[in-house]
């Protein structure tokens, strides 16, 4: 059976060789990213002066964690100042998510060239901040490290399918959404897995650390929710990692981002979405807690990306349509709602 399923994979975006290609790629270039573009000290500029009232959250107090962002504005304060001193923005990415943050195939290590939904987002903000698209770093940050890299400065902001959570909100502050996905399962196509339910019980399930789809997995065991014998122990620091995994035969299902799961069943037709998504879940432009003047003028630029007609829906019709179609509900930008 996991002969025929190799062979069966080969059929996809590029097999399980490719896709092994692909992830070990992937992992040079993110040490390669940073360096493709001009040299500079790296350092975001954030914790200066500047008032960082309104943008703590507790979890315990916390509901509702997309609609607590802080309203648009477009003052600007010591971190934008820093930014501009600087001359370009650092940006967190992913560089292996298909249609949302990946390499362009036709482009080199020394002229790595990303796209997809996030990376038009990113360049629209650099494009406010600093006049230009091209005024951006783009630095590859995996599943796991992508709060980490915040908090450390090592980026300004990341924009990189991230989940608002409230547990989240304790550690950066986010962006008002820009996505609306949800939780869904990703199995073989003929895999008796129907969706996230009973058919899970005895099957080995795959999720990246640091998302909240382990954090769901693991949350649901511990309530009797999931099936005690559904094994949740696979973790991955790229998502992508759990497509191969599947591919070769070592888990049976993977628990991701709808739409994130879309676009892996678009690069392997062995593959497909299991059921309903089974929760609701937001994405947002994560920055660092000290640095309110940036959050507010990310949301002013995200108020005119939602409306310009070259922006949010010319970027989603581009990228995403293919996969999540065109009356989706998530085919429109959530509607923001602010502290």
């Amino acid at each position: 059976m996991r002969a025929r399923r190799l062979r069966a994979g080969l059929r996809g975006w590029g097999g399980v060789g490719a896709m092994a290609v692909v992830c070990a790629l992937a992992a040079v270039l993110a040490l390669l990213l940073p360096l493709t573009q001009p040299s500079g000290d790296g350092s975001t500029g954030l914790g200066g002066p500047g008032r960082a009232e309104g943008t703590l959250v507790r979890a315990d107090d916390c509901e509702d964690p997309q609609d607590r962002s802080l309203a648009p504005s477009g003052a600007e304060g010591a971190s934008i100042a820093a930014i501009k001193k600087r001359g370009y923005l650092s940006v967190g990415v992913d560089q292996n998510s298909y249609r949302w943050g990946y390499r362009n195939p036709n482009s080199t290590a020394e002229d790595v060239q990303l796209e997809g939904f996030d990376i038009d987002l990113a360049r629209r903000i650099a494009t406010d901040l600093l006049g230009s698209p091209d005024k951006i770093r783009f630095k590859a940050i995996p599943t796991n490290q992508r709060v980490p890299a915040i908090q450390s400065g090592r980026v300004d902001m990341v924009v990189r399918t991230m989940t608002i959570t409230c547990a989240r909100l304790e550690q950066v502050a986010f962006s008002a959404p820009y996505f609306l996905t949800g939780q869904q399962v990703l199995a073989p196509v003929g895999s008796p897995v129907e969706g996230y339910d009973d058919t899970l019980a005895g099957q080995r399930v795959c999720s990246a650390a640091g998302s909240t789809a382990y954090d769901t997995l693991k949350a649901d065991r511990a309530k009797g929710r999931l099936d005690a014998s559904t094994d949740i122990s696979t973790t991955v620091p790229n998502q992508l990692d759990c497509l191969v995994r599947l591919q070769l035969g070592e888990v049976d299902a993977v628990v991701t981002d709808s739409a994130l799961a879309a676009s892996q069943a678009a690069q392997d037709p062995t593959v497909e979405l299991k059921g309903e998504r089974f929760t609701t879940e937001y994405y947002g432009v994560a920055m660092n807690r000290k640095a309110p003047d940036l959050v507010r003028r990310v949301n002013r630029i995200l108020e005119q990306y939602r409306i310009d007609p070259q922006g949010w829906r010319a970027s989603y019709d581009k990228w995403l349509r293919p996969t999540l179609g065109a009356d989706s509900e998530s085919a429109v930008p959530p509607v923001p709602r602010y502290r």
